[in-house]
């Protein structure tokens, strides 16, 4: 009777290890546990084995071995939870008290929770769990074979160890091997790696030893490896007679993985070295989520190809965690997937019903990379299949050796669709895909005991290598056979894009209107949309840049989308992207899930003030493009204030090249040579200054004679250095302002006094921090100004109301607050009582008092969470309750019903404006 295969043995001590997961007496189980284990090695237990043999020990006493096998081992078993160490020293008893041709090499100790081997003869021993063992069958071939197993001391493949795999990639290239098929050499080496180590193969080790039997200096490494991969690619049956022994006994892999025919590298002796040391890793237990994103970093990182190294950013590419792969997919699909095997699991009609659906779901990444989304979701399918089969088809409640998981798990890698510009992550992806259906066909394995096979490769996902945004993806998957659109596409912001994403800019979104100003990623989004349109059934969900739903880009992008009849199911408000790759990409995004048809519930994930943070689950009534619960209101770019409300200005800007603009030592070195320059130095604020209290000076020079700067030489030499500046600019209009150089290219400085706020400030901040200026301070263009404001102005945009308004419409400088004119001549402001005012304005001058209290301290330190005075902080508790009175507000503080309810607020003010107000707002929605 012939030796049960390696994945047979796998399969088999799956199901043991399941069966005795719960064994705790010795003397009630010991025995029957060990005759299990034998026979998942095809070994007739009363032919091959000795049970407790009886054993004269030194000193006389007599012991009993509780199973033995002459000349190779003795097994101590313990109940749960005794002393293994102990258990040894009573075997080592029992082998001096052997005959020596008696005398085992290994010894086994166990308490049925856990397992040790040790091997005598090179004095080593192993430790694995029950439920760990199947992937230690190797360790236990001495019991088929005289040969003692080869056991490799596990080195866990993380994020670190997977760029092991990176000194081999500098060595080949460091030899001249590069380029494509370097790529595919990687890739195909990854798939030996990980199958040497999990039984695709047949035997653990089959890869190891082909290369351990290769010459020491490597000359023969590479003839081995493509004979290796032409064996792979060729069916058992058409195998040559005279092929090696060692290659014939390779499982047919096919799936086109080994198909194409490259060059292979010509190994030294440093190279099969570091391989070697790739093979020393347990592949085992690879993420293929993570392994996709440091494969590609590795490629990315050592290619003399300067558009690869480019690519992080030119790709647009950020490598996806699996928990954010997970924010897509669990609002996209998988949650209604459990709600519905949940309702089902009493009834077999409906278990049924969900049972033949999975099979035919399909899931498409237009912009898939290494593969991380496919990766995951067939993953999480599968897991809920095997929960379905369970269910559906066990026998009172049993499974084990019930069922032929072969045929009844029908999720296959066909099932998913991708496109990837980049080749040799396409190629990666396809790889991840067929180890992760492996790794489930093991997972399967462990829970029924049996599975289906993993090769030959009979199915393989669809990736195509393409530009997504040039590619009809009807020809990749029609829609009408499309289930679900998902993703990571390249974000890039306008000012990075390449000419070659200008180009599929142009051919997504046209010349026409402010479509150019959009970031890349949106151009996924409008394909999404026409590819939606035959089947609006299709679900679609994006991780996209924040920026898409704040500021100017929404209202480009938006009406477009709602145009078409978009809906938005689902959205993860801005949080902190985490990813998988070696560089992390500081990133703030957002999740959008959408689809052309009405959703049955719609969720907002909010992150507050933690976007590291998980997020609060908010249902929601309607989902706008600002993701808010709110109307679909689109803000237009207004430049008029609303009415009987003051006008929001940027400051002056001076393009000067820094000639006008002066330090508190460079206004003390001026003086010292030209004291009379002192009555054209004015303070000079731009944002980071008002905030952190660091004022600088300018030289303000509107309406000095010629006569006054010519006696000035040093003040003249600025002037001219600053003509010199502006002649070289690129922009027309600035070069034209050289023969003004004594006066700034853009002067909006007011002759009042004026409320100032930063254009930018840190969203960790409940409040931007406001102040009023006099007309002296000159303010620079990073910072915006309302001259002629009031306390009253103060007060309601100090307040948590108009905060919480900026902090959803305004636009966004990395995570930090953009704050845009279009953010306050949108803001629908209260129409207070006059009593109601003066509450406000009493409320506003008890901030000023508050602030006023700490006469050292900067606005930076004020409104700072963490610093921010306690008056501070009861004195605009004082002012929230003020404007929320005038507003008539009465809803919970957070910001999410604040903003609800301003929208709601600011659709019925603009609808009672005049007709040609109402009709810019319609243009620009149109």
């Amino acid at each position: 009777m012939p030796s049960p295969s390696a994945l047979d043995i796998r399969r088999r001590l799956t199901a043991f290890a399941k069966e005795w997961a719960n064994a705790q007496r010795e003397a009630a189980d010991a025995k029957t546990f060990w005759l299990r284990f034998y026979e998942c090695f095809g070994i007739r237990a009363e032919s091959a084995t000795i049970y407790e043999k009886a054993v004269d020990k030194l000193g006389g006493a007599r012991g009993f071995i509780d199973s033995f096998i002459p000349g190779k081992l003795i097994v101590e078993h313990k109940s749960r939870g005794k002393d293994l160490d102990k258990a040894f020293d009573q075997a080592a008893d029992y082998f001096i008290a052997l005959p020596e041709a008696e005398r085992p090499r290994y010894i086994i100790t166990s308490d049925f929770a856990r397992i040790r081997l040790y091997d005598l003869r090179e004095g080593k021993h192993w430790e694995t769990t029950l439920k760990a063992l199947p992937g230690k069958a190797n360790w236990f071939s001495f019991l088929l074979e005289d040969e003692a197993p080869q056991i490799v001391e596990e080195s866990p493949i993380n994020r670190n160890a997977a760029y092991a795999i990176s000194k081999l990639h500098e060595g080949l290239l460091d030899i001249g091997f590069k380029g494509r098929d370097l790529e595919i050499f990687l890739t195909r080496l990854l798939f030996c790696l990980f199958a040497d180590d999990t039984g695709i193969f047949g035997d653990n080790g089959m890869f190891r030893r082909l290369v351990e039997r290769t010459r020491a200096d490597g000359k023969d490494l590479g003839a081995t490896l493509s004979e290796l991969f032409d064996v792979l690619d060729t069916a058992e049956d058409q195998r040559q007679t005279t092929l090696d022994d060692d290659l014939r006994a390779f499982a047919y892999v096919n799936g086109s993985l080994f198909a194409e025919r490259t060059r292979i590298p010509a190994f030294n002796a440093e190279l099969r070295a570091v391989l070697m040391r790739c093979i020393d890793l347990d592949w085992s237990g690879i993420s293929p989520a993570i392994f996709g994103a440091m494969f590609q970093g590795v490629l990315e990182a050592h290619s003399p190809d300067e558009r690869r190294q480019a690519s992080r950013r030119e790709l647009g590419a950020h490598y996806t965690s699996e928990r954010n792969i997970l924010r897509v997919l669990g609002p996209l699909c998988m949650d209604d997937l459990r709600d519905e095997f949940a309702a089902a699991r009493h009834s077999k009609p409906r278990l049924q019903a969900l049972y033949d659906k999975l099979p035919t779901l399909t899931f498409f990444d237009p912009a898939c990379g290494c593969g991380n989304f496919l990766v995951i979701a067939y993953r999480e399918l599968r897991r809920l299949e095997n929960e379905v089969i369970e269910l559906l088809f066990s026998k009172g409640g049993q499974t084990r050796g019930l069922l032929d998981v072969s045929t009844l798990s029908r999720l296959r890698v066909s099932q998913f669709y991708g496109i990837e510009i980049d080749q040799s992550a396409a190629h990666i992806a396809r790889v991840a895909l067929w180890i992760t259906d492996h790794q489930m066909n093991l997972e399967t394995a462990e829970r029924f005991g049996t599975t289906r096979p993993t090769v030959p490769l009979v199915d393989s996902p669809h990736i195509h290598h393409a530009n997504a945004l040039r590619t009809d993806w009807a020809e990749v998957l029609p829609p009408e056979q499309c289930s679900y659109v998902l993703g990571n596409p390249p974000f890039v912001g306008h000012q990075w894009r390449n000419a070659e994403q200008m180009v599929d800019m142009a051919s997504v979104w046209g010349h026409e209107g402010r479509f150019g100003r959009l970031d890349y990623v949106t151009c996924w989004h409008r394909r999404a949309v026409e590819y939606c349109a035959p089947n609006r059934a299709i679900a679609v969900a994006f991780v996209s840049t924040n920026s898409i739903c704040q500021g100017e880009q929404v209202g480009t992008m938006w009406p477009w989308m709602l145009s078409k009849g978009v809906q938005i199911r689902f959205a993860h408000r801005t949080f902190k992207w985490s990813n998988e790759g070696k560089g992390k990409a500081a990133v703030h995004c957002v999740i959008i899930g959408f689809a052309l048809h009405a959703p049955r519930h719609c969720t907002i994930f909010d992150y507050g003030d933690d976007p590291k943070g998980e997020g609060v689950r908010v249902e929601a009534n309607r989902i706008n493009p600002y993701l808010v619960d709110a109307p679909d209101v689109i803000l237009p770019s207004r430049t008029d204030p609303p009415p009987g409300m003051p006008q929001l200005l940027k400051g002056s800007q001076p393009t000067d090249g820094g000639h006008l603009i002066l330090t508190d030592q460079q206004k003390a070195e001026l003086l010292a040579i030209e004291p009379r320059a002192e009555q054209w130095l004015r303070p000079y604020v731009g944002g980071e200054d008002f905030l952190n209290g660091t004022w600088r000076w300018c030289l303000w020079l509107k309406g000095v004679s010629p006569s006054e700067l010519r006696s000035a030489p040093a003040v003249m030499q600025r002037v001219r250095a600053v003509a010199e500046t502006r002649l070289k600019s690129p922009t027309k209009s600035v070069q034209e302002f050289a023969a003004q150089a004594t006066l700034f290219t853009q002067d909006r400085q007011p002759e009042t006094d004026y409320l100032a706020l930063p254009e930018v400030s840190s969203e960790n901040r409940h409040f931007i921090p406001m102040g009023f200026l006099p007309s002296s301070v000159i303010a620079s263009n990073k910072l915006q100004i309302i001259p002629g404001a009031t306390r009253f102005h103060f007060g309601v945009m100090m307040s948590t109301m108009h905060n919480a308004w900026m902090r959803a419409v305004c636009g966004r400088l990395e995570s930090r607050y953009s704050y845009a004119p279009a953010v306050y001549n949108n803001f629908p402001w209260p129409q207070p009582t006059d009593a109601q005012q003066e509450a406000i304005e009493h409320n506003a001058q008890g901030v000023l008092d508050a602030r006023a209290l700490y006469p050292g301290a900067t606005l930076a330190d004020l409104y700072d969470p963490l610093t921010m005075p306690a008056e501070l902080r009861k004195a605009h508790q004082a002012n929230d309750r003020a404007v929320d009175a005038a507003y008539g507000y009465k809803g919970d503080k957070a910001d999410a019903p604040r903003v609800a309810f301003l929208f709601g607020l600011y659709q019925r003010l603009t609808s009672l404006l005049p007709a040609q107000k109402t009709r810019s707002r319609r243009e620009v929605s149109a």
